[in-house]
């Protein structure tokens, strides 16, 4: 059932926005910070050399947080939320906007810096990679702190990594000791260091997933490890079941994905309250709207352009409905994605409440061969 002999790393870059941002102002280190602004938040240079900075206090609009370093954290200011709600927690928090060249800058300079060591790495983003050491010579915790040290050579920024023998504990694990933390485990630690931790730190259970759970009386992995598992199928149908009791016993045979075809990449949130059209419209364009600027900052990482525009919903009562727009030019920029992505809400039934909004680009092109020619849109569906 186990694989013993592999070495699998999961290297989760701390609050990478941010930690960008400090990198310029760092007058910033050890206050509450807010990365999502637009151009108007830009610190503005004083007289006396110093920076005056925006304040979340003074922010209106329907925008939504992209990150937070960790003092904003302990406020309750998290990712996903709306500013507006962020600015009733951490008034006085300061509020810079995004700026996705720099950090797609500092993701490709650390990605480089582990390469150098390890050669076989997934990238799963922009600020995470899996690395399989499993034939990298080395004493574990010698080499996981040798790749962490050149990281930090090369960007001037932490890392936390976690090593286990599959992906799925050490994306667990790299979340355990944040900030700048180093986590090895085998399968003999996982009553110990696994088994007491909520079942949301199994990357694959969601919100909903885990409400269900907590209403079976299971609320911790160990518990899940050692329920029934008719219970478990009754309540989740045969194949998540199954997927739950193999995760919750730290069990994950998927390999370290080097190279693939990319077909199409997405960007999706389930939501920790089922949302409404109607009456969450400020939160939902919100939410719209940073997903269409991931996905577009995913798509130009990648270096694609995108024919094709997806959304994905799934409604409270589970079901799920997506709908495409194909264009008459490609795009990767994150204002016509989300014109496109307007235009296919446009064709979705939105009476019930909604639980999940993804969007996806699909019918990918080199950007190289195709330049994408778009403009950007002026839909407002939940305007």
């Amino acid at each position: 059932m186990y694989a013993q002999n592999r070495r699998i790393a999961h290297l989760d870059m701390d609050a990478f926005y941010a930690s960008v941002e400090l990198l310029q102002y760092p007058e910033l280190r050890g206050q509450a910070v807010v990365i999502g602004g637009g151009r108007d938040h830009q610190p503005v240079a004083q007289p006396d050399g110093t920076r005056r900075y925006a304040r979340l206090r003074d922010y209106v609009g329907r925008g939504v947080i992209t990150t937070a370093t960790y003092e904003a954290r302990a406020l309750g200011v998290g990712s996903a939320m709306g500013m507006m709600k962020a600015a009733k927690l951490a008034p006085d928090a300061v509020l810079l906007p995004v700026n996705f060249d720099a950090y797609r800058h500092y993701s490709r300079l650390f990605k480089q810096a582990v390469l150098r060591i390890a050669p076989e790495i997934e990238d799963r983003g922009i600020d995470e990679i899996y690395i399989d050491l499993s034939d990298v010579p080395g004493e574990t915790v010698e080499l996981a702190g040798r790749i962490k040290a050149a990281v930090h050579a090369a960007t001037g920024l932490t890392c936390s990594i976690g090593v286990t023998p599959n992906k799925l504990l050490s994306k667990i694990c790299s979340d355990l000791d944040k900030p700048n933390g180093l986590t090895v485990l085998g399968y003999e630690d996982i009553p110990d260091r696994i088994w007491p931790l909520g079942v949301r730190k199994i990357n694959g259970i969601g919100p909903k997933a885990t409400e269900k759970l907590a209403a079976l009386g299971i609320t911790t992995i160990g518990q899940l490890a050692e329920a029934d598992a008719g219970l478990l199928q009754d309540h989740f149908g045969a194949n998540y079941a199954g997927w739950l009791a193999e995760a919750a016993h730290g069990v994950d045979q998927r390999a370290v994905t080097t190279r693939s075809v990319t077909k199409s990449i997405s960007r999706e949130t389930t939501f920790e309250r089922d949302l409404h059209a109607r009456t969450d419209r400020d939160t939902l364009s919100g939410i719209l709207t940073a997903l269409c600027g991931q996905l577009a900052d995913d798509v130009q990482r990648k270096g694609f352009v995108s024919h094709t525009i997806s959304v994905k919903l799934r409604y409270d009562d589970f079901q799920i409905v997506s709908r495409n727009v194909t264009l008459p030019a490609p795009i990767d920029d994150a204002a016509a994605i989300l014109h496109a992505a307007r235009a296919c809400l446009k064709r979705v039934p939105l009476q019930r409440r909604l639980r999940l909004l993804g969007v996806r680009a699909s019918t990918l092109e080199s950007k190289a061969l195709f330049q994408a020619a778009a403009g950007p849109g002026q839909g407002e569906l939940f305007a």
